[in-house]
């Protein structure tokens, strides 16, 4: 994939005038306020999902491995308006999981692949037992952290793994988490059952975020305290949340928004791959049992528990922007939030790599529509 010569882009800027990008070589050469119409597109830094299991036919959990489902999340992504994005491998068993794992790596011979992974995350195995904080991850696979796997996660990464998630109830939780972050790997709390204490304790060893905060847990919580409260209240971790319209209810959503902003939050898809078989009542790779129910939700049949998303982050900024009113807030929650935590960059500066999105959008709209999307300075949607 191979950057275009100098480009020249218009929209109105989320944050409010008009925007004029010039992209040159891949990177952003020159941003300045120009005068634009009510009738241009919005524009805006490409959007980056930091948990996303699938889309489509693309699956980063296929029972058959392949670099081929990754390179059909990429394109299937780069649709909706994502520009980088973190595969996410969920729990299985010890050899099914470093074989998606080095599907993902393999998949970088794809040239849209290779300019969007920008990582991998690893959702379990290390997760709570219990029903509810357990979700959809099969319980025959789940088990404690263990040094020797986490090092054949991080050989099979070839240097991609980026987020691992885990609960802190285990014994050897601490132990896992500084191996981690010794190896550059940031540590998410989720589908937990953990004690203040057991948190506290994962914190002090390295942990810095939350996964999907408000989901993976059960269905009945102690007023006070519990896991929720606490990872709202501690100021070292910040929380990816997903903004589908399912997940969360709208006052959930807004109230998390508000509590982290100090703190850092981001949105995340959570999606899975939506093959025919899956919208036809089929089994998902996620999680057995599942189907898409009327209202647009993934759900487990037996339980009813949802199963990932099936929308992506094109919803979520619409649904961010409805809930909080600003269509500026719930794009920053989707680009430069989660671009600051993925590897400290700005994505709005001279120097930064050009991903940039043209999309249309109007309140009350369910999704942003991309009109064009550009990574690396080139048009690819």
């Amino acid at each position: 994939m191979s950057p275009l010569s100098e480009t020249v882009l218009r929209g109105r800027d989320v944050h409010g005038g008009g925007l004029e990008v010039v992209i040159d070589n891949g990177r952003i050469k020159a941003l300045s306020a120009v005068p634009v119409d009510d009738e241009t597109p919005w524009i805006a830094p490409g959007l980056v999902d930091l948990q996303v299991n699938g889309l489509e036919r693309g699956d980063a959990n296929a029972a058959s491995p392949s670099p081929d489902h990754i390179a059909e999340m990429a394109r299937a992504l780069a649709a909706r308006g994502v520009t980088r994005f973190l595969p996410t491998v969920i729990t299985a068993s010890i050899s099914d999981m470093r074989d998606r794992i080095a599907a993902i790596a393999s998949a970088r011979t794809d040239p849209l692949a290779a300019a969007m992974v920008a990582g991998i995350h690893v959702e379990g195995p290390n997760l709570s037992p219990e029903e509810g904080p357990r979700g959809v991850h099969a319980l025959e696979h789940i088990r404690p952290p263990a040094i020797a796997e986490l090092t054949g996660w991080l050989d099979a990464a070839e240097g991609l793994l980026s987020v691992v998630t885990l609960s802190p109830h285990y014994e050897d939780a601490v132990e896992a988490t500084r191996f981690l972050v010794a190896h550059g790997v940031r540590v998410s709390i989720g589908h937990t059952h953990a004690d203040e204490a057991q948190i506290a304790a994962v914190v002090d060893a390295g942990a810095t975020l939350s996964t999907h905060l408000g989901n993976g847990a059960h269905a009945m919580l102690p007023r006070h305290p519990n896991y929720l409260w606490t990872q709202l209240a501690e100021r070292r971790l910040s929380a990816g949340i997903i903004a589908d319209g399912h997940h969360l209810p709208d006052t959930t959503l807004a109230t998390m928004i508000e509590a982290k902003r100090d703190h850092g939050v981001f949105i995340v898809s959570d999606a899975v791959a939506t093959p025919p078989a899956l919208i036809d009542r089929g089994v998902s790779t996620i999680g057995g049992g599942v189907a898409i129910t009327e209202d647009g939700a993934l759900r487990h049949v037996s339980t009813g528990f949802l199963a990932g998303s099936v929308q992506a982050l094109d919803v979520g900024v619409a649904t961010a922007a409805r809930v909080t009113g600003s269509l500026a807030l719930a794009v920053d929650l989707a680009s430069s939030a989660p671009a600051k935590l993925l590897d400290g960059s700005e994505p709005w500066r001279i120097g930064a790599r050009a991903d940039v999105i043209r999309f249309t959008w109007s309140p009350g709209d369910d999704r942003i529509r991309p009109v064009d999307v550009y990574i690396r300075g080139q048009r690819i949607a």
